[in-house]
């Protein structure tokens, strides 16, 4: 998290000699998975999840963001409206630990130098490259195989509104397509447990975030006129 603080430094030095607005803040809420354990309710936060964002507006209408988010995934089959997962019993524990880089899309603008208070609705999609355990399944419980990572497709919407001088407030709820099926150990990749595989092998596996963001907004005035 230190390393996380000071690479984010050095890119606000590069970029203040530039006239744009920049924001820097924090992440709170909860994350849960979908996919071949437990239930399959879309937004069900059952576990806590923090993160640093930074954003760079390069319009009204539009900013860079990066950000970093983690947290402990769970799931248990016993919590699960599914009749034939609850009678199979199983459970699992992962971590995830993501880097995302992309961009937000305001549905109407957002001059932050605009004194008036403003609220819209934002989008926003990108790369996100994420460390996970990779783990197995045996007696009904998850065990650390090995860490490994993968790629996922962010699809974040959320409401913001700038509702305090130089401050930033949003809720967000995003789901992230993974480019792997085994966050909750249905799928290992290590051949020896290929026999301990289930569920539905042609499906990657879901994780989503749901929070409230805050920002502190700096900067010079922009002009958000054409380069």
């Amino acid at each position: 998290m230190k390393q996380i603080f000071i690479y984010i430094s050095l890119i606000f030095c590069a970029l203040s000699t530039y006239g744009q607005i920049h924001e820097l803040g924090v992440f709170a809420g909860g994350i849960n998975y979908i996919g071949d354990v437990g239930p399959a309710t879309y937004i069900a936060p059952n576990k806590p999840a923090i993160g640093i964002l930074y954003k760079w507006n390069r319009s009204p209408r539009h900013a860079w963001r990066f950000s970093y988010y983690q947290g402990d995934l769970q799931a248990k089959d016993v919590e699960s409206a599914v009749p034939s997962r609850k009678a199979r019993g199983y459970a699992f524990e992962n971590k995830v630990k993501e880097f995302s880089l992309g961009l937000e899309f305001n549905f109407m603008a957002f001059d932050l130098h605009d004194t008036k208070k403003k609220v819209t609705p934002y989008v926003f999609t990108g790369i996100n490259y994420f460390i996970y355990d990779e783990i197995f399944i045996a007696n009904r419980k998850s065990y650390l195989d090995y860490q490994s990572s993968a790629f996922a497709l962010p699809m974040v919407l959320g409401i913001k509104a700038n509702i305090f001088e130089n401050f930033v407030v949003g809720a967000e709820v995003g789901a992230r397509y993974t480019f792997t099926d085994n966050l909750d150990g249905s799928n290992p990749e290590n051949e020896n447990f290929k026999n301990w595989r289930f569920g539905n092998l042609n499906s990657n596996d879901w994780y989503v975030f749901s929070g409230i963001t805050l920002t502190y907004t700096f900067g010079q005035n922009p002009c958000f006129c054409a380069e």
